[in-house]
């Protein structure tokens, strides 16, 4: 009885994993960016879809995420450098509480919109694999470029990289 016992686990693990659903699809570029509504810390609502015609910097961070604090100033020069016109930053403040970003913000004196995800409503539509994550999109709404981890977005080699499709 035993023997039985385990064939039948044994040949039927492979059914039992397979039925655990379907793997996540992470986002990469050439997709889709998901569309989503977001309201800053000034109580401004940011729409995706409605910033089409303008390249998009989503940048998915936290306060507890020292990679995240360290990347913040380059990005606010980043912000400070391209033309708000065709370019637009967004960071978005992911499972963390809002208040805590705030003090950040006057902290570092950040003038980039800060949106709040702290329910990962968009950060989950974005398949995140973890804190730091950016996304540039294009004016048509398509990832271009997908970074896991801090950068240095004031680099010669970002800004370039972002002008490039600003300037398509």
């Amino acid at each position: 009885m035993k023997k039985f016992f385990f064939l039948f686990l044994v040949c039927c693990i492979p059914f039992f994993i397979s039925a655990c659903g379907e793997k996540p699809t992470f986002l990469k570029a050439g997709d889709p960016a998901p569309d989503f509504s977001l309201v800053d810390r000034q109580g401004n609502t940011w729409t995706l879809s409605q910033l089409k015609g303008q390249v998009v910097f989503i940048n998915f961070w936290a306060t507890w995420c020292p990679p995240c604090l360290k990347e913040l100033p380059s990005m606010q020069r980043l912000y400070d450098m391209l033309p708000d016109d065709r370019f637009k930053m967004l960071a978005i403040l992911n499972s963390d509480k809002p208040v805590l970003a705030d003090f950040i913000v006057n902290q570092q004196q950040l003038t980039m919109p800060v949106l709040d995800d702290s329910m990962n409503m968009v950060g989950s539509k974005y398949n995140l694999t973890g804190l730091p994550e950016t996304f540039i999109i294009d004016k048509e709404g398509i990832i271009r470029q997908k970074v896991i981890g801090a950068a240095q977005w004031d680099a010669p080699n970002s800004i370039q990289m972002i002008m490039n499709y600003i300037n398509q």
